[in-house]
């Protein structure tokens, strides 16, 4: 019995002594590197989902997903018979009202204007005979009055029809430049009938199928730049207030495991979600993949500073964030520099020979 209890006091005392053992360091000198933690995805260089410009139902798809487009080209078609019907009736509206439609009343006004011209004509000339004839003593003076008084009539009457051949020109040019404007409104709203791609790339995604019911309101295909990429990362609010454009960042993917690929910040939104409380934070990679998909997702670290050498310890030995528990016990405050997840860096209060221990 007195064996068993001295094999257990043995082996209290071993176990006590591995514990002080792991429980004390010595600050070592090495590389730090502060950085910020950031998830996030990969997304296509201009990617965007495509909206539909009306409502209606998709009455044939012309691409597929994996397919390239240029800008312009068409996607898919709605059902666009009433846009038809109208293009129609636009279109009658507008030969009914163009200038060639209309020659016959112009030519009618047009003969008007020239009949009232030889009647003028007659008049001033029968008007310039009587006066002759008066100052001759030959005639009366009512007779000269009442030519003069014709001729005033025929050259008003004559003023009249030019004018409302010249009304009648504007009226039919105004009707029929009327007419084509309201054509082309009628061809581009039934140009919105058809989903086009707004930039050239490659088709992601197609979101509906031939015959489904589309809205304005909602996407429906993902298109976007074929070979280059960026990232779109989320930083928590407290610690964007370090992160700058020109920052170095590691990215880590699931579909690249084991390695990691070198990004610059490029870009800080500056609008915080409110309900997520980050921001949103763009990079681009220094070198890209080899194979990447829009919405692939990674994880990343925005380095913040680094140090090739500093002296560091583990960040779960410090007490209150500044102070540390010698081997003696002694509490000692330090001064801390650079921190990553694991290290942190003592910039004042220990040395390399200073044994630390855990706090418990």
């Amino acid at each position: 019995m007195k064996r068993r209890c001295g094999a257990v006091v043995m082996l209290l005392f071993l176990l006590i002594g591995c514990k002080d053992k792991t429980a004390t360091i010595n600050p070592t000198e090495e590389k730090i590197t502060e950085a910020v933690y950031a998830s996030g995805v990969i997304k296509s260089v201009d990617q965007y989902q495509v909206y539909a410009s009306a409502n209606g139902v998709v009455t044939e798809v012309l691409v597929q997903e994996g397919d390239m487009v240029n800008k312009g080209d068409a996607l898919m078609h709605l059902n666009n018979t009433t846009a038809q019907l109208n293009i129609d009736n636009a279109g009658l509206a507008a030969n009914y009202a163009a200038a060639a439609s209309n020659t016959e009343k112009l030519r009618d006004l047009q003969n008007a204007v020239q009949l009232a011209k030889v009647k003028m004509d007659n008049d001033a000339s029968l008007l310039g005979r009587q006066r002759n004839l008066w100052k001759q003593d030959i005639g009366t003076r009512n007779e000269v009055e009442r030519l003069e008084l014709a001729y005033a009539n025929s050259s008003n009457a004559h003023d009249a029809a030019k004018l409302k051949y010249a009304e009648l020109q504007k009226q039919i040019s105004f009707q029929d430049k009327q007419a084509q404007k309201n054509l082309s409104i009628i061809k581009s709203i039934a140009a919105d009938y058809t989903v086009k791609s707004e930039l050239d790339g490659k088709v992601y995604n197609l979101l509906v199928s031939k015959g489904e019911m589309v809205n304005m309101q909602s996407p429906v295909a993902v298109v976007g730049n074929a070979g280059h990429f960026t990232l779109e990362l989320q930083v928590d609010e407290y610690d964007i207030a370090r992160i700058k454009p020109g920052q170095r960042v590691l990215i880590n993917m699931d579909s690249y495991k084991g390695e990691v690929f070198e990004a610059t910040v490029s870009r800080i939104n500056p609008l915080m979600n409110e309900r997520s409380k980050s921001f949103t934070i763009e990079a681009v990679f220094v070198k890209q993949p080899p194979a990447l998909f829009p919405n692939l997702t990674c994880e990343a670290n925005i380095v913040i500073r680094s140090k090739d050498r500093a002296l560091t310890m583990p960040r779960n030995f410090l007490m209150n964030g500044d102070y540390v528990l010698l081997e003696n016990n002694e509490k000692r405050k330090v001064v801390t520099g650079l921190k990553d997840y694991q290290k942190v860096e003592i910039m004042e209060g220990l040395t390399s020979k200073d044994v630390i221990r855990k706090p418990e």
